[in-house]
């Protein structure tokens, strides 16, 4: 079924509470929403698709949507499978129907649709482009790189609805109650948490609008509070820190590294400081990444492997540093038995990171965690938060 959100604007997406891995990577256990919109106005607009997964309910929310209805145009916003899905078969079945896009996006329609003819089946946009539908028009915004070089946006100046594609997008399906900030963080920072100066500017075309609602392609539709969710994305966009507080990630072996951490996290709290730890073996990946650039102060901790950081740990520290992982404080521990070695290789993997102040010395441990090695912990916490 669709769901009415204005007066000639429907909900048509669809929940997928089966998909293990969103982009086959990131845990979703409360699944994903696939989000799709029409504008029913003497011109019919269809706002992006769905999955494949979802490809039956999604028909038929559009056809009962529609009433009877030919729609005029398909938009699409972004690419992206998770979107885009079904546009061979919405072609197929409304033949009188546009695509209304971008240069780049048309030139990318027959890498996954070879086999769609789009001779005089398009209509090129490109930015402040306007789309009358009757009582409705869509204004364009290019989003390049957010997350795609393709993206665009479109605002509606009937309803003041921006059209977002994934920006202001989050984890979960529609009907999960659970607070926005965190599952749209973890959203964010790991799949678009790289194009910070695009997010940018493209929060400064927006904010020239008007915007009463923001509806993306994944999770809840935006309708009140709007300065909350454009407030996070400047500070995540902007890689300021949102929380003052110590992220402590670790990888531990037998044991002994894990209870430096332990010491650590201890002081720490005893000093009331905000904290949170992530066993990196352990816990789920994305949401300690998330952490990281959550938190204005890291620890990293990792024993000495095959003369390298531990491999998990090295991995963490590719990913947020291929994110833009910068304006932070970060400290390391050590753990070796015979040439401790992790900390030189942590910091080396983060060198190049803007504005990154490292607190030396580090806690370098021999094996098992000593009075001597509890004395450094203290010494490292009085550092962190005096």
């Amino acid at each position: 079924m669709h769901t009415k959100l204005t007066d000639d604007i429907y909900y048509i997406g669809a929940d997928d509470k089966t998909l293990d891995l969103f982009e086959g990577q990131y845990i979703i256990p409360n699944g994903i929403s696939y989000n799709s919109y029409v504008i029913m106005d003497d011109k019919i607009a269809v706002m992006d698709t769905a999955d494949k997964r979802v490809h039956k309910e999604w028909f038929d929310n559009l056809q009962s949507a529609l009433q009877g209805r030919t729609p005029d145009y398909l938009i699409v916003l972004h690419m992206e499978p998770d979107h885009a899905a079904n546009l061979a078969d919405f072609m197929h079945q409304y033949p009188t129907a546009k695509i209304v896009s971008n240069t780049k996006t048309i030139k990318m329609i027959p890498q996954f649709f070879p086999e769609i003819d789009l001779t005089d089946k398009t209509v090129v946009v490109d930015e402040n482009f306007e789309l009358d539908l009757g009582h409705h028009t869509l204004k364009f915004i290019m989003a390049p790189m957010v997350h795609w070089p393709e993206v665009m946006m479109a605002y509606d100046t009937k309803d003041k609805v921006l059209f977002s594609a994934d920006a202001f997008g989050k984890f979960g399906a529609l009907d999960t109650k659970e607070d926005w900030d965190c599952e749209a963080r973890r959203y964010y920072i790991n799949i678009v948490g790289k194009y910070g100066a695009q997010v940018q500017n493209v929060l400064k075309k927006v904010a020239t609008l008007d915007i009463q609602k923001i509806f993306p392609l994944h999770g809840p539709m935006l309708t009140s509070d709007l300065g909350h969710y454009l407030e996070k994305y400047d500070i995540w966009s902007s890689y300021k820190p949102e929380t003052k507080g110590t992220f402590i990630a670790y990888a531990s072996i037998y044991g002994n590294t894990k209870q430096a951490v332990e010491i650590l996290a201890e002081i720490l709290r005893n000093k009331d400081e905000k904290i949170e730890i992530a066993d990196l073996a352990r816990e789920d990946f994305a949401e300690a990444v998330e952490n990281a650039f959550r938190y204005d102060k890291m620890v990293v901790a990792s024993p000495t492997y095959d003369g390298e950081m531990f491999p998990v740990v090295e991995a963490f520290l590719n990913h947020i540093k291929a994110k833009n992982y910068q304006n932070r404080t970060v400290a390391f521990i050590e753990n070796g038995s015979w040439a401790p070695i992790a900390a030189k290789k942590m910091r080396a993997s983060l060198e190049n990171c803007k504005n990154i102040t490292f607190i030396e010395p580090v806690v370098s441990i021999m094996s098992s965690v000593k009075e001597a090695d509890k004395t450094a912990i203290s010494n490292l916490a009085i550092s962190l938060v005096g």
